[in-house]
């Protein structure tokens, strides 16, 4: 029995370090992040009764081995629902850097393990390994984090050169949404006159950017425009050090990754990091805190543009009026052209960049009529069963669930279903309850068929759902994960149907 215990509990170890380790790259790596995964997995449902069974069985394993080997048991196949052929957005990729945290967590394991069956102790000792996955995971990501920078440091270097050698204007975006957006816009309205470079998808955080900077920035570029996310306070203070932009934007503040930050005052704080060193700062002041950031810089003497999609009389507007955009530039009308799917206080921003590095008015008003699709942000795509599909899967919030839910309801039409597809919105901390039940109200109004995937969000959804009155509510439906969801999609919908997928939560998430 010992040596069954301590075997299925080495299994176990290994089956948990996949688990976990899949946790952490997809977190970007982070400390604290497979702690965090496991405690919500643990706790969902049936996976509490297998999380009560693997600790009472590590903690009885001392008294019989056999209550050791119910605890590994338990761990090895828990929890309940936890994928173990990860598909969304992708199976574990064994990187440098997985391979060089794996490795460590698995040498100390070995260690332990090692002592434990020499010292007679091997059964409650490889339990508790088994149990303790998350734990270690997170202290080797910790640890191994000044490593991480040390190794990234010569890229680092290799594109501060780079951008000093081809010296473009550089400009930096940042915000708690509509980064990507905005960055998408303001190189189109750019591009009509000077060579733009934009970073690559979501490439925002050191190593993507670094990553752009010296695979994509070429000889001859006037204008490098470089996203730039942040998980918390200094990130971004350290990619303006290396990356210096002559010109800055924020383009909202709102509760996306409050889970990290704590309070909406800190990640104004952090985003406005990257106001350091720009000669130019760009404001999106419908935000009243953003809106005070500019009086405050303003006072110190800085450059601000406001920009606004609800105050004609800021620097650079973007208005829509009488089913018109009116753009404006220091109160003249710039253009007038049909509005875009697209949010205006973006377009505000886009073209305030693009008269900051030099671009004309009429530059600007040429370029603005075509402005192009964002991928997984509105996006319009027709499904093989013939009905229209609202693709807005990523990086979702309260403001763009709202405007996703605008949009599904312009392509509508008369007789056909409308439905939303959702797992709610994560990483709000202590608002997400509360924002969730918002939107799912919201969404149940709108729509003919609401299906709600996993369990990160349910009970908040179907309370938020639960609101809305009988005869004025969606269809309410109850999925396990995305795929389940595309099949109930493909099998309910055709022409004339429009189906809004808002946000797309990764499989590691329950």
């Amino acid at each position: 029995m010992t040596v069954a215990a301590i075997v299925v509990g080495l299994a176990a170890v290994a089956v948990a370090d996949r688990r976990w380790l899949l946790v952490a790259q997809r977190e970007h790596y982070l400390a604290g992040s497979a702690t965090r995964f496991a405690l919500r997995w643990w706790r969902l449902g049936p996976n509490l009764i297998l999380a009560a069974a693997a600790v009472v069985g590590v903690v009885l394993s001392p008294l019989t081995p056999a209550a050791g080997l119910v605890g590994v048991l338990a761990v090895a196949v828990g929890p309940f629902g936890f994928p173990l052929r990860p598909r969304s957005p992708g199976p574990l990729v064994w990187t440098t850097r997985l391979r060089t945290v794996a490795g460590v967590t698995l040498g100390a394991q070995g260690v332990v393990a090692a002592a434990a069956v020499a010292l007679g102790g091997g059964v409650p000792v490889i339990g508790l390994l088994a149990l303790l996955v998350p734990l270690l995971v997170d202290a080797v990501l910790a640890v191994l984090a000044p490593l991480e920078a040390r190794r990234a440091a010569p890229f680092v270097a290799q594109a501060r050169a780079r951008l000093a050698s081809v010296a473009p204007v550089v400009v930096a975006i940042t915000g708690s949404y509509g980064k990507t957006t905005t960055k998408v816009y303001a190189a189109h309205l750019m591009a009509t006159t000077r060579t733009v470079v934009p970073s690559p998808r979501s490439f925002n955080n050191r190593a993507g950017l670094s990553r752009a900077v010296n695979e994509h920035l070429a000889p001859g570029t006037d204008v490098f425009i470089a996203e730039m996310g942040t998980y918390g306070p200094g990130e971004i203070a350290e990619l303006v050090t290396w990356c210096p932009p002559q010109v800055s934007a924020i383009t909202a503040i709102g509760p996306v990754h409050l889970e990290r930050f704590g309070t909406e005052d800190a990640i104004v704080r952090a985003k406005a990091e990257i106001v350091d060193g720009a000669h130019t700062v760009v404001l999106n002041v419908d935000d009243p805190r953003l809106s005070a950031l500019a009086d405050e810089l303003a006072h110190a003497g800085r450059t601000v543009v406001r920009c606004s999609s609800q105050d004609g009389g800021a620097d650079v507007s973007a208005l829509d009026e009488g089913d018109r955009l009116v753009l404006r530039h220091r109160g003249a009308v710039v253009a007038e052209v049909e509005p875009p799917d697209a949010p205006l206080g973006n377009v505000a921003v886009a073209a305030a960049l693009a008269f900051a590095v030099g671009v004309t008015d009429e530059e600007v008003a040429h370029a603005l009529a075509t402005l192009p699709d964002v991928p997984n942000r509105r996006a319009l795509t027709e499904l093989s069963t013939g009905a229209v599909a609202v693709d807005d899967t990523f990086n979702s919030n309260p403001a763009g669930c709202r405007a996703a839910l605008a949009t599904m309801q312009l392509h509508a039409r008369d007789g056909g279903r409308r439905i939303v597809v959702t797992p709610g919105m994560v990483e709000l901390g202590p608002v997400q309850v509360a924002e969730n039940r918002t939107w799912a109200a919201l969404a149940a109004r709108a729509a003919t068929h609401l299906v709600l995937v996993g369990a990160t969000n349910r009970a908040a959804l179907v309370a938020g759902a639960s609101q809305v009155a009988d005869t004025a509510r969606a269809d309410v439906v109850i999925v396990s994960g995305h795929a389940q969801a595309v099949e109930w999609v493909r099998v309910h919908s055709g022409p004339g149907d429009v189906v809004l997928y808002e946000n797309q939560l990764p499989d590691h998430h329950p």
